[in-house]
């Protein structure tokens, strides 16, 4: 999971950032609002843990500014804040759980690990586009009564081209989803992923084709029968 700590703390941040490093997932750190959003908007994190009193712009401005231009990653407050006014405060500015400091590791752990349970109870499995279903799930690509088995790689970069459909879907964004913050896959390896959805897309006979938008991405485009 690529997880992104917006904390002030910097030996907080430190300490929970090697834990969850430790967990197998994805950190960075920012330390202040207006880092923090530039940040944000790379749109690769699965999941922000934010301190509601931050030095520039305030933690839970970013939050509903976040909520109100449809973003929608998960956020945890983690705050020395916590009275009840300030949990309903933080949880109806759109954070999906609060967590009062200091905390114990384990605590947030299962917190996260609760909140995901929830998240991935009600996500479908399936996603589609034009002819194509891919279910996530058994890691099997559709076209009509075809079908064909990509490797977990491929339906996991296939996921991501069907959810943005025909917007671009940044190259960058894109390897970090797929093979996680600190990769050091080259360029050329995705590249090598799209050749190979490409060939499944022909087997399949599908009428959805993988653009590349030369230096940003890739997007899909659906030709409808003549």
């Amino acid at each position: 999971m690529n997880i992104l700590i917006i904390e002030d703390d910097k030996d907080l941040c430190h300490a929970v950032s090697w834990q969850l490093r430790q967990d197998g997932h994805y950190v960075d750190c920012c330390h202040d609002g207006g880092e923090a959003t530039l940040y944000i908007r790379q749109g690769i994190y699965d999941l922000i843990l934010l301190d509601c009193m931050l030095p520039g712009e305030d933690g839970l401005h970013i939050l509903r500014s976040l909520r109100a231009g449809g973003n929608l990653t998960p956020v945890i407050i983690l705050s020395a804040l916590g009275e009840v006014n300030d949990r309903v405060t933080g949880l109806n500015a759109g954070a999906d759980d609060y967590l009062v400091k200091p905390f114990a590791y384990s605590e947030l752990a299962a917190r996260i690990a609760s909140l995901f349970r929830r998240k991935n109870a009600f996500a479908c499995t399936a996603v589609s586009y034009g002819d194509l279903s891919l279910d996530s799930a058994e890691n099997s690509l559709m076209c009509g009564s075809r079908k064909c088995a990509l490797s977990q790689t491929e339906s996991e970069l296939m996921r991501l081209l069907l959810q943005s459909g025909e917007k671009t879907a940044d190259r960058t964004v894109l390897l970090h989803k797929v093979w996680g913050l600190d990769t050091s896959v080259e360029n050329s390896n995705l590249d090598n992923y799209i050749y190979f959805l490409r060939k499944r897309l022909k087997t399949l006979d599908s009428r959805v084709t993988i653009v590349n938008r030369r230096g940003h991405g890739y997007h899909l485009e659906y030709t409808e029968k003549q």
